[in-house]
């Protein structure tokens, strides 16, 4: 990978982290929301990062930092297919 895709790839984590701490607890984003705060322009270019936001989004499920869910509901993050949301781990205090 070319350190521009890894630095694409930082940036949509940190986004995805950065847009669900701007909401309230609980409240999801779709990788769309990602895409479209990290692409750099007002075309349909963020369409090219939806796959890289959903890769982005695995990676911090493993990390532990947030679910991926479908209908409500937890799903595996690497057999999920069609649209995805996006939320904070819920953590029991």
């Amino acid at each position: 990978m070319t350190t521009t895709g890894r630095q694409t790839d930082r940036k949509l984590e940190q986004t995805i982290l950065a847009l669900l701490d701007r909401r309230a607890p609980g409240a999801t984003i779709c990788p769309s929301d990602a895409a479209r705060a990290v692409h750099d322009g007002d075309d349909d270019g963020w369409r090219a990062l939806m796959e890289p936001a959903r890769r982005a989004a695995r990676r911090l499920v493993a990390a532990g930092e947030v679910e991926i869910t479908q209908g409500g509901r937890p799903v595996d993050a690497a057999e999920a297919r069609g649209p995805v949301r996006i939320s904070r781990v819920h953590r029991e205090s």
